[in-house]
């Protein structure tokens, strides 16, 4: 491609013509120095090695005079006519085959309602938002929670994207967690036939635990770039998960990405799209005209040549300090956005010149105080500690459902017990089973909460149901705590059989239609069954 050939090769002066102005301009020069030559009166009656001390050459002693000063002037404005060019114009049937694939988290804490209406409808939205601006482009969708899954490969179709983005929801994953770094296996699925570089922009409020060291060695070996874009707020009500900004920050620094804070309007999702990669494929085409690459020199040749209005050079230099303490001193209005941006207490930011966020963590739960300890840790698992001991137990299986270990799934399940969880305890206790029989204490703490839920079953057996109790009034997918399944009601209903042949379905356009509605299915329900069969194949587990 002409585009990407070889500089040297393929330099070039569009109007070499102008080089013919060097002929006159030596000849005057070569006149003037004469001129001051001949000038000198006192040459044949003081000696030489005298006079060259006795003459007062306020400019031709010094390296840096108004004569070198126009020499170069001349120069760069010879080389602008000139019109230096090494590459030609792009071609109109070039074609961006840079892929865009999203990683979209649709774990349990997306459903928080910090931001409104939800995280992960706030999400969903700005994905749409993104995708609207890139019309025409491939773009590939995958999400991930205790399992990461591709929900559409590259496509530029947008609206059956929008169609099954609108059907994501926490309920159609099989495993519950979170673990971005599972999806990258999932996006080297989706780029396996792309050779151009790709953008992965990742949509979520926390990382897991071992993240950040997945996705520096996939970045690393790979040529994609990442964004990552935080969903969600810092400050939350208690009980509420915040907002892993500086988590998702150092994440994104480890990977050579760039981090985007959500904004009310769309001007986030505008600097995603200017961020994002461009592969264009040009069609090779001699005709196309060449480029006049020159004009960036008028710029220097301006500024040297105001150094003409200034009467000697003793302060010559001082108009390379001006851009420098403009680069220095931001404007109000954009130390006034930045400070309301990343506004922390002053002790805040103390902290931060000497310890690390994890180092913080230690010392507040060193001195008791679990909750500010939580906040400032950025481990997942030792956030988890530390709201376990704070005793916000639901919090804490949160953080603990963001590693894939067997001892953060039995603390899991210790935390749920706690908060009386018990129906989602007992399923995280066997699964740590099924992974490892003998691990200490899972048996028994199983044993011991499924006798608290038989127990309660047993006495809603006798009482009234009452709502907030029952399996079928509570999904495993919510964030409520539910003690038991409730007692088992059998209730027998006769259903009628409606069967229609092919004639009767092609001749009734009422039966079509009714037939049609049948068959029709939720995409969400679609996908959940389509997941669940992708882990199950994997082996990666039961799910929750």
């Amino acid at each position: 491609m002409l585009t990407e050939l070889n500089f040297l090769q393929y330099f070039h002066f569009l109007r070499p013509a102008w080089a013919l102005v060097l002929i006159p301009w030596i000849g005057i020069f070569w006149m003037m120095r004469k001129k001051i030559i001949s000038r000198d009166m006192f040459g044949g009656i003081i000696a030489p090695h005298l006079l060259e001390h006795l003459r007062v050459r306020q400019f031709d002693s010094a390296w840096l005079n108004p004569r070198r000063f126009s020499q170069v002037v001349l120069v760069l404005l010879l080389i602008v006519l000139m019109g230096p060019s090494w590459r030609q114009q792009p071609s109109p049937l070039s074609q961006d085959e840079a892929a865009l694939v999203v990683l979209l988290d649709v774990s349990n804490s997306m459903e928080q309602q910090d931001i409104q209406p939800s995280r992960l409808r706030r999400a969903k939205q700005k994905i749409g938002e993104l995708l609207a601006m890139r019309t025409d482009k491939p773009a590939a969708l995958i999400v991930f929670a205790g399992s990461a899954h591709t929900v559409l490969s590259l496509t530029a179709d947008r609206e059956i994207i929008n169609q099954y983005l609108a059907a994501i929801k926490p309920g159609i994953m099989p495993r519950q967690g979170k673990f971005p770094e599972y999806a990258l296996a999932e996006v080297d699925a989706v780029l396996s036939e792309s050779t151009a570089p790709a953008s992965v922009v990742l949509f979520t409020d926390g990382p897991g635990s071992d993240s950040q060291e997945a996705f520096d060695k996939y970045f690393d070996r790979h040529p994609h770039q990442l964004l990552v874009v935080g969903v969600g707020s810092e400050n939350v009500a208690e009980g509420q998960i915040p907002l892993e900004r500086r988590a998702l920050e150092s994440l994104a620094s480890a990977a050579g990405g760039n981090y985007v804070a959500l904004t009310v309007d769309d001007s986030d999702m505008r600097k995603i799209n200017r961020k994002v990669n461009s592969h264009y494929i040009v069609i090779e085409d001699s005709a196309l005209p060449w480029l006049d690459s020159g004009y960036a020199l008028l710029f220097p040749a301006m500024a040297l040549w105001l150094m003409w209005f200034r009467r000697g050079w003793t302060l010559t230099w001082v108009w390379l300090l001006v851009p420098i303490m403009l680069a220095q001193a931001p404007a109000p209005a954009q130390a006034a956005e930045e400070t309301s941006a990343n506004e922390a207490p002053a002790s805040h930011w103390f902290a931060d010149l000497w310890l690390t966020p994890d180092q913080q963590g230690r010392l507040f739960m060193r001195t008791g105080n679990y909750r500010e300890a939580a906040r400032r840790f950025q481990d997942p698992q030792w956030q988890a500690l530390a709201w376990y001991y704070a005793e916000e137990f639901m919090l804490a299986a949160e953080y603990f459902s963001r590693s894939d270990s067997n001892d953060a799934l039995f603390n899991e399940a210790n935390a749920r017990a706690h908060a009386r969880d018990y129906v989602r305890a007992v399923n995280r206790y066997d699964t740590l089973l099924t992974r490892n029989p003998e691990y200490p204490g899972a048996a028994a703490n199983r044993d011991r909460v499924q006798a608290l839920i038989d127990e309660i079953n047993r006495i809603s057996a006798s009482q009234v149901p009452e709502d907030g109790v029952s399996s079928e009034e509570k999904s495993l997918d919510g964030d409520d705590a539910i003690p038991a399944q409730g007692a088992d009601e059998l209730t027998w209903q006769q259903a009628e059989l409606l069967q229609f042949s092919a004639e009767e379905i092609l001749q009734d356009p009422a039966t079509a239609q009714m037939w049609l509605r049948g068959v029709q299915q939720d995409p969400s329900n679609f996908l959940a069954i389509k997941f669940s069969m992708q882990l199950t194949r994997k082996g990666t587990g039961e799910a929750p």
